[in-house]
């Protein structure tokens, strides 16, 4: 596949790219995010403006009533300025309710675009992206960095309006009202700013390390949960979860030293940034001004009203600086998953002409760092024949598997199905085309049947049931209370594995897939199971071409074709047979499994199958 067959629309999702993650700072980052959004939010902070400039207007117009009715009491007077005090309340609440609405709705709406942009493109990254950013990290990101952007974008932008809009208009009108006492309030703005500015010091780093704390406990406590079995088993749970304690700890300390800083400069800001000390100011400066006759007496009393106003805006600034800085920072990290890079899509895709696979001179390494998994792999699979994959542990054979069905780009060569290079198949088309059953199942925390129609949510009834009948699990999910319906816990838990690994085979059955990839179904499984899985694949199988991943030598011996792999290379390839009679390393192997058989517990019989075991790689 050359360059110029690859979009590059392939690199974008929902949400605008306008810079990469690299050039981003944060502020850009959100701004990038909520662009989706915008319009919407910039109706909400005019509907807070709007709302806090009628509501500094009912404070004069009071004022003003006051005023008049110590000056000229006047009924038809006082009616008129009762009437526009009332319209600016009305007019102010309806404002600043609407600017809310506007703005949560808004917020819905961004939180779901967000949530189906980072999936969407988790579903296009490689593979093993995906697993370096690790349980903890996606789960900080899917859900804290997404909930606190949603907050930063329901709250701020009516709030910010409203304290933007009342401090405005207060200073305002306190001009229009008498400029000397505007002047007083004035003179406490630098002085907050200073503080402010103290209090938040250091903050970028300090939220970096608290979310860097925050991320190692999730990270390990989905560790440790996920675990819980082995971990019972070895060491009781005290090591791992002395693991979680200590993080929880570290967590603790990095919060409480936070704190501690900056605590002066919260507490000098709290006692700035109130009404009382401006009012104080104010009344004062008025009562002097008015007793050396510059101001009117009657002009103090209407500035009272709204002094308080401008410093008083300052406090919902505060608390929204720490939401946004918090969105902020969240907003980098989703842009940079965002911008991870995914598997290119073809311009023009093209369907496979059959289920022939061939990896031609392929060469694939998962970090440029490290050495290649694979080295000028060439292995051709005819259309509907078996080939079964052998070496030793981390010789290259999963990651073979991994390549057909393009979890994975390889780095030169190229891998096809039905004489189509995967990477001019169109994805959807790809995984269709191609059935996975893994050595360990995976099923959701779901029904058994939205376990099995993953792939074919469009299937009947019918169609499950049989596929059910051919995996020989049937039986075993119409004795469930629910049958059908019955939920299967988190991993598939409340199954056994035998019964896990024939949902998983149903739903490849279902499928209806021409290419099937199968890491050994049945290494782990007791007799009983083993020989109803062994039947359930024998099903899967009849008329597709099969990938065996094999760690049991005697499963594979029927196959048409057994690659052997060591060190990234096929060293061997041929039917069972013939390698036996070559007298090579799958000559060895199969000698080695041939002594296992007689496995006892007699300590020659352990060396023997443990040297199989590395050997093979089960």
């Amino acid at each position: 596949m050359t360059a110029g067959t690859v979009v590059d629309e392939a690199n974008r999702t929902c949400l605008p790219e306008e810079m990469r993650f690299e050039e981003l700072s944060p502020p850009q980052a959100l701004m990038r995010l909520i662009a989706p959004v915008r319009g919407r939010l910039i109706l909400a902070g005019v509907l807070g403006v709007l709302g806090a400039a009628l509501r500094v207007t009912s404070l004069v117009l009071s004022g003003l009533l006051v005023s008049a009715l110590l000056q000229e009491p006047d009924a038809a007077t006082a009616v008129r300025w009762l009437a526009g005090i009332v319209c600016s309340m009305i007019g102010s609440a309806v404002s600043a309710q609407a600017g809310m609405v506007v703005a949560h709705q808004a917020a819905f709406d961004h939180e779901s675009m967000m949530r189906r942009a980072i999936s969407e493109r988790l579903g296009k990254m490689p593979l093993g992206r995906v697993q370096a950013l690790g349980a903890g990290g996606m789960k900080k990101i899917v859900q804290g960095d997404v909930r606190a952007m949603h907050s930063a974008v329901a709250d701020s932008p009516s709030q910010l309006g409203s304290a933007l809009g009342g401090m405005v208009s207060a200073l305002v009108a306190l001009g229009m009202i008498e400029w000397r006492l505007l002047l007083v309030v004035l003179a406490i703005v630098p002085i907050v700013a200073v503080v402010a500015k103290i209090a938040m010091k250091d903050y970028g780093a300090e939220r970096r390390a608290y979310d860097e704390a925050l991320e190692a406990i999730d990270a390990t406590s989905v560790e440790y949960v996920q675990g819980m079995q082995e971990v019972r088993a070895f060491d009781g749970g005290s090591e791992s979860f002395g693991r979680y304690a200590e993080r929880v700890t570290r967590f603790t300390d990095r919060y409480r030293a936070w704190s501690e800083r900056s605590k002066a400069g919260a507490l000098a800001t709290r006692l700035l940034i109130a009404p009382l000390p401006v009012t104080v100011m104010v009344a004062v400066g008025g009562f002097a001004m008015s007793i050396a006759g510059w101001i009117d007496p009657v002009s103090v009393v209407v500035a009272l009203l709204v002094a308080s106003l401008p410093v008083d805006s300052f406090t919902p600034i505060m608390f929204l600086t720490e939401s946004n800085n918090k969105a902020m920072a969240a907003a980098l990290r989703i842009c940079q998953v965002l911008d991870e890079p995914i598997l290119p899509e073809a311009a023009h895709p093209q369907a496979p002409q059959h289920g022939g696979v061939r990896l031609d001179d392929v060469t694939f390494s998962y970090d440029a760092q490290r050495a290649p998994a694979l080295r000028h792999v060439t292995i051709d699979i005819p259309d509907g024949t078996v080939c079964a994959l052998v070496g030793p542990s981390g010789s290259g054979k999963s990651t073979i598997a991994k390549l057909v069905p393009r979890f994975f780009d390889v780095d030169s060569g190229a891998v096809s199905i039905g004489g189509v290079d995967v990477r001019e198949i169109d994805p959807a088309e790809l995984l269709r085309r191609v059935a996975l059953v893994f050595q360990e199942p995976f099923l959701l925390h779901a029904s058994i049947r939205e376990n099995i129609t993953i792939g074919a949510r469009d299937a009947t009834e019918e169609q499950v049931v049989r596929a059910c009948r051919a995996a020989r699990i049937h039986d075993e999910i119409v004795a469930l209370p629910n049958g059908y319906d019955s939920v299967v816990r988190e991993r598939g838990s409340s199954l056994s594995g035998g019964q896990r690994q024939r949902v998983t085979i149903a739903r490849a059955l279902l499928s209806d897939s021409r290419v099937v990839i199968l890491d050994e179904a049945t290494a782990f499984a007791d007799p009983e199971n083993e020989a109803a899985i062994q039947d359930a694949i024998a099903e899967l199988t009849k008329g597709r071409t099969v990938i065996i991943v094999a760690h049991r030598l005697s499963t594979i011996v029927g196959a048409d074709q057994i690659v052997v792999i060591d060190g990234g290379r096929v060293v061997e390839k041929g039917t069972h047979d013939k390698l036996v009679s070559a007298g090579g390393r799958y000559a060895r192997l199969w000698e080695r499994h041939t002594r296992a058989q007689g496995w006892g517990m007699r300590s020659g019989s352990r060396t023997e199958t443990t040297a199989h075991t590395q050997e093979v790689g089960a």
